[in-house]
């Protein structure tokens, strides 16, 4: 009952776009319960939703795919993660799509697809084509004029490819005289060149700077690696937080809220793994400390917490080659946790992640589809979530000019 994502054309193609209940959360917002799961099953390229009450798959299933079947839960058409639709409920929003226009990139068509899908639009008309010198060419084919634009494009790798592509969009619906242009960019690349330590470039300012340059007057991003990235940017920036579809699924399983323990994989993360732990009925908080004592000395990591005994779940942002993941995960385990699940919103997943993740330290690895993963790198505990009702809600909220963080209160 698995599926696999739509992968993105190659480098020299054409692409035109047309037409539970649960003990673990707290608060008055999450007393409700939660609404079961659907999942998509696609079966020779024939997608069909299964019964509210499917389960989990069965992974004992045979599989045509190298590395084994992901699990793919959706959210149900027109619906958000329990604990956002009440502030939906409580926030009328126009669903007026007059003079709002949906176009995506080749990054992530699918995502895409399932953002129109929620909010009922159809995807713009937009021919994106590769030269054989590698340049790339954008027209509209439709009028964009004195619209409400939103461009869907993470610049997931290949980077440079996407973030071109982007700008490219952007400055072909800036000279067809958009009158709004939001770059909607579920996965921030270069994110993580934040600062500077010595003699380096902050390229996630200067990517900042050049898509503002480009022409877009709004930047919607998910999960930004560090918060001062919004200020790089010199135009609004909406930073959707995408754990609570993560919280959602987590409340479907049968995990007692005194079993749990919610474990950062490195110091940095802390903030994040508690303000996660603080959604799952203030669940204990663990860390896992990476101390280097010298020059070509091998890293000492230590855990501060206890999860003998507990399930563990380690929270990130992304996961890049999964190194830091794996380790803290096999530091869990040789503490006695009885099992780990990995959750993270963007999954990069550069070699040797998969390997990695699918080594058996872990019992599920929970990811969401900012960044699509291809068959290649699908494994059997493997679940990816969509992020597209949250996405789209989001736009329907800039559109009429309504809280966004509201969403999230």
């Amino acid at each position: 009952m698995a599926t696999s994502l739509l992968q993105p054309p190659s480098s020299s193609s054409t692409m035109t776009f047309s037409s539970s209940s649960s003990s673990l959360f707290t608060g008055s917002s999450h007393a409700a319960a939660l609404r079961t799961l659907g999942f998509v099953d696609i079966d020779n390229s024939r997608a069909r939703i299964l019964a509210p009450c499917s389960v989990k798959c069965d992974m004992s299933e045979s599989s045509n795919f190298p590395n084994g079947k992901p699990i793919i839960p959706v959210l149900n058409e027109r619906t958000l993660p329990k604990f956002l639709e009440s502030a939906r409920a409580e926030t009328a929003v126009s669903r007026n799509s007059n003079r709002l226009k949906l176009f995506s990139g080749t990054a992530n068509p699918v995502l895409s697809q399932e953002i129109a899908r929620y909010m009922g639009l159809e995807l713009g008309q937009i021919s994106i084509k590769r030269f054989a010198d590698g340049e790339i060419y954008v027209q509209l084919q439709e009028s964009v004029r004195g619209c409400n634009v939103y461009l869907i494009q993470p610049t997931c790798p290949p980077a440079n490819e996407n973030l071109m592509e982007l700008k490219i969009m952007i400055d072909a619906c800036r000279r067809a005289s958009a009158k709004n242009i939001t770059a909607v960019i579920p996965y921030f690349g270069y994110a993580r060149a934040d600062r500077k330590a010595r003699r380096e470039s902050i390229a996630a300012k200067l990517v900042a700077n050049l898509i503002t340059k480009a022409g877009a007057d709004r930047v919607l991003a998910c999960d930004l690696h560090s918060g001062q990235s919004m200020g790089y940017f010199d135009i609004p920036v909406d930073h959707v937080h995408c754990q609570p579809v993560i919280l959602d699924y987590l409340a479907s399983k049968t995990i007692s809220s005194s079993d749990l323990v919610v474990v950062s994989p490195d110091v940095g993360g802390v903030a994040r793994a508690r303000a996660f732990a603080k959604k799952l009925s203030d669940a204990p908080l663990a860390i896992v400390d990476k101390r280097r004592h010298g020059h070509n000395v091998a890293e000492v990591m230590n855990l501060i917490g206890d999860v003998k005994g507990k399930v563990a779940v380690m929270v990130d942002d992304m996961i890049d080659t999964a190194g830091t993941i794996a380790k803290g995960a096999a530091l869990l385990h040789e503490e006695g946790a009885r099992e780990v699940y990995a959750c993270c919103t963007h999954a990069v997943f550069s070699p040797p992640a998969i390997e990695r993740l699918s080594s058996g330290l872990f019992q599920e690895v929970i990811i969401t589809n900012t960044i699509p993963v291809t068959e290649k790198n699908y494994f059997p505990q493997l679940t990816i979530l969509t992020v597209a009702n949250l996405l789209g809600e989001t736009i329907w909220r800039i559109h009429d000019d309504s809280s966004v963080s509201s969403i999230f209160q």
